[in-house]
């Protein structure tokens, strides 16, 4: 329930304090008093988009700040919420709830909890397809099966949205599959080694260099054992001469002439091997050119990446082996989402299906009382081809005014009038089947006189046995019904115009009534 409403440096509005009460409230006021500053400061604090222009000008700031107490079962147990949104010049918005910084969406989420403003829009919103699943799901009282339904949407989405992506990824590896095993075979054919590339150069430098590789081998034999003359012959008299005196110098003689001779025994081998061999030095130098055609044809710097790819082709061929697999799994994982989304609609469309049959006659009773002697309604659900956000469900509601007028959707025949009682019927009726919360009707009643005015004000009244009501009106018969009434007025002052709002006392209450009555 709002206890409270305060705003600075709104619009018309300087500074403003005003409490509210339980039941029926009514709020008057001559146009252009300012009924919709007040009405435009409470959207604000229910998170609407806030505009610079409406601070009030001249001033850097404006505050509105909204407290409400929100039942909690008992009165012992109720919890006072101040809600406060203040707008700076510089175009800077903060929210607050007791105090405590919150987002906008955090803010819309809360605030309409708390209370419901139904304007004349949302009466032409009755035209809309969302609007009126919404409308049958608050009369349901269906939050269970809402969330449900949405947690299985989500999965079945999530399972089928996988599925699609492995079926593209399958279908783009599919087309790539011909080239790539071709390319697979081509490097399988190669037989590629790890190491291979060196080996092959230095045998290729070997063999292009067999005679100027010998002659120098040749010298070095000769050097270290050439005809007594060498390094080894002079080694060993070196030795000699030494004998024992010395036997550091002999030892390490001695290690010299055996490291040597295996040197020579190096030596004496490559040279055996070192031999111009044509057709050898032709495959080896062949070889290297394959492997470097591969190489570039690949877009890779080395041997060693030319393994890495194909090591990586096989496992892309492997994988694309395991496609079928894998989407068959995930068929079947879709297809099992699907039947869990497909029974949480069933018990959506069910729960929908039982209040349909309360709406109807409750609606075609209470638009008698207000004037439309003849109405039927009736509230048809068909089931949509696809799975939606809100269910398997089509919902219109139809409407006819008129004696053996076919039934038809509310946007299509009623007049602007006939959609301002229905959408009230409708109000009374949601407030009878759940929690609403604060209701403020903005000039719902525009359009009608007389007894069906009285009769709004009838209905009104009592959707406020359970819950506050505000309701703005212009009628007198509507306000006569009010169990507190606010006067909205504007006051001129030396420098500017400004809006004011006051509680009446009963004997004003029942003048202010007198004075709508001779307008």
């Amino acid at each position: 329930m709002l206890t409270h409403l305060h705003i600075r440096n709104y619009a018309l509005i300087s500074h403003l304090d005003i409490d509210f009460h339980e039941g029926f409230s009514v709020m008057t006021g001559e146009t252009g008093a300012g009924k919709s500053i007040i009405l435009g400061a409470l959207n604000l604090v229910m998170g609407a988009r806030a505009d610079t222009k409406t601070i009030t000008e001249g001033e850097e700031r404006c505050v509105i700040e909204a407290t409400f107490i929100e039942a909690k079962g008992n009165e012992a147990m109720s919890q006072e919420i101040i809600i406060r949104r203040e707008l700076n010049i510089n175009g800077r918005s903060r929210s607050f709830v007791n105090d405590e910084v919150v987002t906008q969406a955090e803010l819309k989420a809360l605030a309409h909890q708390l209370i419901d403003i139904h304007s004349q829009h949302e009466s032409l919103m009755l035209g809309d397809d969302l609007f009126q699943i919404q409308i049958i799901d608050a009369i349901a009282n269906n939050q269970i099966e809402q969330t449900a339904y949405a947690a299985a949407y989500e999965r079945y989405n999530d399972a089928l949205n996988s599925l699609r992506q492995h079926q593209q990824r399958a279908a783009r590896a599919q087309a790539d599959a011909d080239y790539a095993a071709f390319q697979w075979q081509q490097l399988e054919d190669a037989h590629l080694q790890a190491g291979e590339m060196e080996l092959l150069e230095e045998e290729e430098y070997r063999l292009s260099h067999a005679e100027d590789i010998q002659s120098a081998l040749a010298t070095a034999i000769q050097l270290i054992d050439g005809d007594g003359q060498g390094a080894l012959s002079l080694i060993h008299d070196s030795k000699s001469g030494i004998g024992n005196r010395m036997s550091d110098i002999a030892e390490r003689l001695n290690s010299i002439e055996i490291e040597l001779k295996d040197t020579l025994s190096d030596i004496q081998r490559l040279y055996d091997r070192t031999e111009r061999d044509p057709q050898r030095l032709e495959e080896v130098q062949g070889r290297i050119s394959m492997l470097q055609t591969l190489i570039k044809k690949h877009h890779v710097l080395t041997l060693e990446e030319l393994i890495a790819l194909h090591k990586e082709l096989a496992q892309q061929m492997q994988q694309l082996a395991n496609y079928d697999e894998d989407i068959l799994r995930m068929q079947q994982e879709v297809e099992q989402a699907k039947q869990v989304l497909s029974a949480a609609a069933d018990s959506l469309t069910s729960t929908r299906l039982i209040a349909s049959h309360l709406i109807a006659p409750r609606l075609v009773e209470d638009m008698q009382k207000l004037g439309v002697k003849h109405a039927n309604v009736a509230v048809q659900i068909t089931p949509t081809e696809d799975f939606t956000p809100m269910g398997k469900d089509d919902v219109q509601f139809l409407f006819a005014a008129n004696l053996n007028q076919s039934l038809r959707r509310v946007a299509e025949v009623a007049s602007g009038g006939e959609i301002s009682r229905l959408m009230l019927c409708i109000k009374a009726l949601i407030a009878s089947t759940n929690g609403l919360p604060t209701i403020i009707f903005d000039e719902i009643d525009t359009g009608v006189s007389g007894a069906i005015a009285s009769q709004m004000g009838d209905i009104m009244h009592q959707i406020a046995v359970s819950r506050q009501v505000i309701s703005i009106t212009h009628l007198p018969q509507v306000a006569i019904k009010g169990e507190h009434h606010y006067l909205v007025y504007k006051e001129d002052t030396a420098t500017r115009t400004e809006t004011h709002i006051r509680a009446l006392t009963p004997t004003e209450h029942i003048a202010e009534i007198e004075k709508m009555r001779e307008v």
